[in-house]
């Protein structure tokens, strides 16, 4: 199942979930706009859909079949499912630990015969998803491809293993000292998961 970017921005259009405004983003750098993931996949129907579509995104680059698909909470927890369900193979889940690295918890494990693939939502420079992909390479799998709704990045996050996803644009970002939003004055709004 094929979808254009097109088709994926207007999604996000119609539901409410591109946001314009001054962002802080789970990189740290600041933006003018926000791609807010669970508002689109609160619809289920959509969570369907984009989680076949990206699953057949990923079938097209990956090696062969994976094994498992593991998603970075929060935000690719329920992509990460629905592509699993298309995939028809399990799903799990990484957590940040008190010291911020990745991890397995909740009893998931991983064993080295599972070929894995990692799905998120939204790529902005790859590193929760290259987080991943190390966790699970240190468990002896193998990673054969990542995958997200959304490359924030252009085309150019690198995770280390080959990657699909179903929309790509490059939306400016700043670091923060150099933010024309933040020399305006414009309050700067954390929308994601993570706290500020």
């Amino acid at each position: 199942m094929a979808i254009t970017n097109q088709e994926v921005l207007d999604l996000f259009q119609s539901t409410g979930a591109y946001l314009q405004g001054h962002f802080r983003l789970t990189s740290g750098l600041h933006s003018p706009a926000y791609l807010q993931c669970a508002l689109v996949l609160a619809h289920p129907v959509h969570a369907e859909s984009l989680g076949r579509a990206l699953a057949a995104a990923i079938s097209a680059i990956a090696p062969e079949l994976p094994t498992i698909v593991v998603s970075p909470a929060m935000g690719g927890l329920i992509i990460g499912h629905e592509a699993a369900r298309a995939l028809g193979v399990r799903h799990i889940f990484t957590e940040r630990d008190p010291d911020r690295r990745m991890s397995l918890r909740r009893g998931f494990s991983i064993s080295p015969s599972d070929r894995a693939v990692v799905v998120e939502d939204v790529i902005t420079t790859g590193g929760s998803t290259a987080e991943v992909v190390a966790l699970l390479e240190s468990y002896g799998a193998r990673v054969l491809a990542a995958g997200s709704i959304i490359d924030r990045s252009g085309g150019k996050a690198e995770v280390g293993v080959p990657r699909a996803a179903l929309a790509t644009l490059q939306v400016q970002t700043w670091d923060p000292s150099a933010c024309p939003l933040c020399a305006q004055g414009i309050e700067v709004v954390k929308p994601g998961s993570r706290p500020a």
